[in-house]
Formats: structure tokens, C-alpha cells, sequence
């Protein structure tokens, strides 16, 4: 199993940018694909972006290409979500996840973080 911890959520006004960390520890980092999801207030966990074990490959929802880049130190074991232009419907808590599987594959993903919430005021 691995562990993921969370950091760097917050209130922002929209347009505005946040950048994400998970810290992970365990499962060997370097073997696992990772990724970001988020969770509304009475929506269900939804997939934001991929990225597979070397870094070299990533995948994202339709709702954030453009605008949010997902990145890894695996020096560092740590994977980055750099979110820019910001809108209210970012709003949700966002959770670090690690998959054995294929990056493309979010179904796949059974390691989670704790979350960090990010707010996006209008």
C-alpha cells in the first residue's frame, strides 16, 4: 500500500491559481501510475488528470485540459496538480490517488490521500 498526504488547497478568487503536492510513501512511487480526482459538495468523486509512472504520459478531464498540468518528482516521490485560471466550479476537495495500472485507466486507481479542499470564490 502506499500513502499519500495532500498539501496546498485553499480559498482563491477565480482566475486565480493554486498548486497542489502529494507527498506518497510505501508501495515503491516510481512503479505507480498517479493521478488527481476531486469531490463536490453532493456530486460524486470525478477524475481531473493522470500522469503515468515516468511522467512521460498524462490524461485529462475536458473540464480542466488547458488549464491544469499534472506532474511528478519521482526523485522526490511527489506528484504536483498546478491549477491555473481557476473558475467556482473547481470548487470540491481534491484527493491524490496511485494506481499498479495504466494511467489512462482512472478506474483502476486504489490508493487515495486524505484531500485537501480548494475554494474558488466569484
Amino acid at each position: 500500500q502506499v500513502q499519500l498526504v495532500e498539501s496546498g488547497g485553499g480559498l482563491v478568487q477565480a482566475g486565480g491559481n493554486l498548486r497542489l503536492s502529494c507527498a506518497a510513501s510505501g508501495r515503491t512511487f516510481s512503479r505507480n501510475a498517479m493521478g488527481w480526482f476531486r469531490q463536490a459538495p453532493g456530486k460524486e468523486r470525478e477524475f481531473v488528470a493522470t500522469i503515468s509512472w515516468s511522467g512521460g504520459s498524462t490524461y485529462y478531464a475536458d473540464s480542466v485540459k488547458g488549464r491544469f498540468t499534472i506532474s511528478r518528482d519521482n526523485a522526490k516521490n511527489t506528484v504536483y496538480l498546478q491549477m491555473n485560471s481557476l473558475k467556482p466550479g473547481d470548487t470540491a476537495v481534491y484527493y491524490c490517488a496511485a494506481s499498479r495500472g495504466s494511467y489512462s485507466d482512472p478506474r483502476r486507481f486504489d490508493s487515495w490521500g486524505q484531500g485537501t479542499q480548494v475554494t474558488v470564490s466569484s
